[in-house]
């Protein structure tokens, strides 16, 4: 989006004629909904801006939920926002820090300030793009007075009225559309800024969960969140904002369901384990805070050979951060016996999975020919210095 669909967006007229179209999903509905505004002579600029945000509040259902109904997006900005199950608990954490107003650098599309407002939390919500900081004054209106957008550098930023500050550094390079991903070294602001900002005020910085865990200011509380099975973030928590005594965590949403594993340091390991019963493969959230030890523990379960992330037991027991499978059996790891043995089980759905072996599920999946009627897991890994395949069934979660 440009500044010339988001003026002629941003009209009585153009968000009536937003709100006025049908879902629009597929390509075939663009182009219907194009060549209609088109005919009843609306300019292509209008045209253009309406039927892009259409089809972007369909995508943002996914993250926003109802909300975003009602919001207004980039497809750059959507793609980079925070979900709202996520947001929900930074918001969380800023009111049981007693946090009254936070200013939000790097507020994108506003989807951290949503949640800091819709819990009574003053906001100063900031972004150097003038474009979506115009979508995020959108987004935050019904909040009125709570909440100040401005279009600023975050270093610009004048913070003597706020409690604590959110910094979302961004990781991509500038763009509404097609953006990339660089390297720490550009993110914007600066992260020597941020963490220099982070000692000294109260902190919730966000950063890709693959962010090197080393380059974290010392003493900070560092918390990894995964959603559904995908790790989404890190966040380093710094002064009133993070927790006595917790320096690692893993915080584990599934559904409306939220499961959190803190520590005071990293978890030592257990002993590497013969293939028992079960296997367990932890949520990325507990493997990228090395809480592993902690989980395996808990289930009587050790790994299955050493830098391997899969747990194995004899114990009948899951846990919220793991994922559980009852092994059946060991089968052969070449893809022609492999395939032999699957069809003489009548096995026709299958899920692969595979951890420290150079296996490329979709390409194994086609060279084993599936045909059945049952269904199972493959796990492909290296145990005793092999690669080993391992045929099981999946555990309901508690």
């Amino acid at each position: 989006m440009d500044s010339a669909e988001l003026d002629a967006l941003l009209t009585r007229d153009g968000l009536a004629l937003l709100e006025s179209l049908d879902p629009v999903e597929t390509t075939d509905d663009v182009t219907r909904a194009v060549s209609r505004l088109r005919a009843a002579g609306h300019s292509p600029e209008l045209v253009s801006a309406v039927v892009g945000q259409a089809r972007l509040r369909r995508r943002a259902e996914a993250k926003f939920g109802p909300f975003a109904s009602r919001m207004l997006f980039t497809r750059a900005a959507l793609e980079q926002a925070t979900r709202m199950s996520v947001s929900a608990h930074h918001a969380r954490r800023m009111r049981q820090a007693g946090i009254r107003r936070v200013a939000d650098l790097g507020c994108g599309i506003g989807g951290d300030s949503l949640a800091f407002a819709s819990l009574g939390i003053g906001v100063l919500a900031v972004d150097a793009d003038e474009v979506t900081a115009a979508l995020a004054a959108f987004n935050l209106a019904p909040f009125g007075g709570d909440v100040e957008v401005r279009s600023a550098l975050a270093q610009d930023v004048g913070l003597d009225d706020v409690d604590a500050v959110w910094l979302d550094p961004a990781r991509r390079t500038a763009g509404h559309a097609e953006t990339a991903r660089v390297s720490a070294a550009d993110y914007s602001p600066p992260l020597e800024w941020t963490f220099d900002l982070a000692g000294r005020v109260s902190a919730g910085v966000k950063l890709g969960p693959a962010h090197d865990r080393d380059a974290v200011p010392e003493g900070a509380e560092t918390q990894w969140v995964s959603v559904d099975g995908s790790t989404v973030e890190l966040i380093v928590w710094t002064g009133a904002l993070a927790r006595p005594g917790v320096r690692r965590a893993a915080l584990v949403l599934r559904g409306e369901q939220a499961h959190e594993l803190t520590s005071a340091a990293d978890a030592s390991d257990e002993p590497v384990r013969e293939l028992g019963a079960f296997l367990h493969e932890p949520e990325g959230a507990v493997i990228r805070a090395r809480l592993i030890g902690d989980v395996a523990r808990s289930l009587q379960a050790g790994p299955v050979a050493p830098g391997i992330a899969y747990l194995t037991g004899d114990a009948t027991a899951t846990s919220p951060f793991v994922t559980s499978f009852r092994v059946r059996e060991v089968l052969p790891a070449d893809p022609k016996p492999l395939a032999k043995a699957l069809r003489a089980r009548g096995i026709g759905t299958l899920e692969i999975k595979k951890r420290g072996v150079d296996v490329d599920p979709a390409a194994l999946r086609k060279r084993l020919s599936l045909k059945g009627d049952e269904s199972a897991t493959l796990i492909v890994t290296r145990i005793g210095g092999r690669r080993t395949a391992v045929l099981a069934d999946r555990v309901p979660r508690p």
